[in-house]
């Protein structure tokens, strides 16, 4: 067995028997780097003008008529509830699991601010752009700036949009900005912040930017969304109540999956969920 395809595992049992010990963030990304090398996934950095975000993509994608985007929940964000991480790279990259699982073969992975980074290329990076601003104006701008980059390096015309987590709301925010989004999914999306805040008592997202709020440009994009039916860190009502900002005849499709929670079982289903058709909630 190669060190690659033995490290991850190794890393996640470490932090599990360490009980609230979190992977520093060098063990972080060599968890990620892990995860991408065993699919044999290529690392790019992108810059992005206030960031450089970090992607990876499938060596063997030459062109992509509609290129699917993965992006990245909001990682390690907190140390404790008062105490925000110096970094935040995910521990497990889950929406890196959902783009290698992705069976129709043109998918790419797109990281969020100052994950995976270090070094000069943490230009920009404080802590409010993994807290309170997450979702801030420039974090979008800079979301998008790298998807256009992606897009032209693979020559496609359009692209989908798939955001797991916080992930969601940038891929929400992205495609109202855009004109050439031709399916937006969300997986425990955070699509209400005010809905998700104040039902989870947490102090309001100031600086954010709420996916809700660009309903309107929204309307005309097909969507689908999916939340799990166990999820208490974004339960389905934060997907609901963004649908419901919607009229009733643009509402998009909300699937709610009963066992489910924010992270158990989505790789496992991905193939099935992302292809084919789902019953709304």
């Amino acid at each position: 067995m190669s060190l690659a395809r033995f490290f991850l595992p190794v890393v996640l049992l470490a932090a599990l028997l360490a009980g609230c010990v979190v992977p520093s963030a060098q063990e972080r990304r060599a968890a990620a780097a892990g995860v991408a090398h065993q699919a044999g996934w290529q690392r790019l950095d992108l810059d992005a003008g206030a960031f450089v975000l970090a992607a990876f993509v499938p060596p063997g994608l030459s062109r992509a008529d509609v290129l699917t985007v993965y992006i990245e929940g909001d990682g390690a964000a907190w140390v404790d509830a008062g105490t925000p991480a110096f970094d935040p790279t995910p521990r497990d990259p889950l929406a890196l699991r959902l783009a290698i699982r992705d069976p129709r073969g043109k998918a790419v992975y797109l990281a969020r601010p100052c994950q995976y980074v270090e070094g000069q290329a943490r230009r920009g990076c404080s802590a409010g752009y993994w807290t309170a601003r997450r979702f801030a104006p420039e974090v979008v701008a800079a979301s998008d700036r790298a998807i256009a980059q992606l897009q032209a390096r693979y020559g496609a015309s359009s692209v989908e949009l798939v955001g797991y987590s916080g992930g969601g709301a940038v891929a929400a925010l992205v495609a109202a900005r855009r004109s050439d989004v031709a399916r937006l999914l969300t997986v425990a999306g955070n699509l209400h912040t005010s809905a998700w805040t104040a039902g989870q008592r947490l102090k309001p997202l100031v600086g954010s930017l709420n996916p809700a709020d660009a309903w309107q440009a929204l309307a005309a994009i097909a969507q689908r969304h999916y939340a799990g039916g166990e999820d208490a860190v974004m339960p389905p009502r934060v997907a609901r109540a963004y649908a419901g900002r919607f009229p009733a005849q643009q509402r998009p499709q909300v699937v709610v999956v009963p066992g489910f929670d924010h992270r158990c079982c989505w790789v496992h289903a991905w193939p099935r969920l992302v292809g084919g058709p789902a019953a709304a909630d």
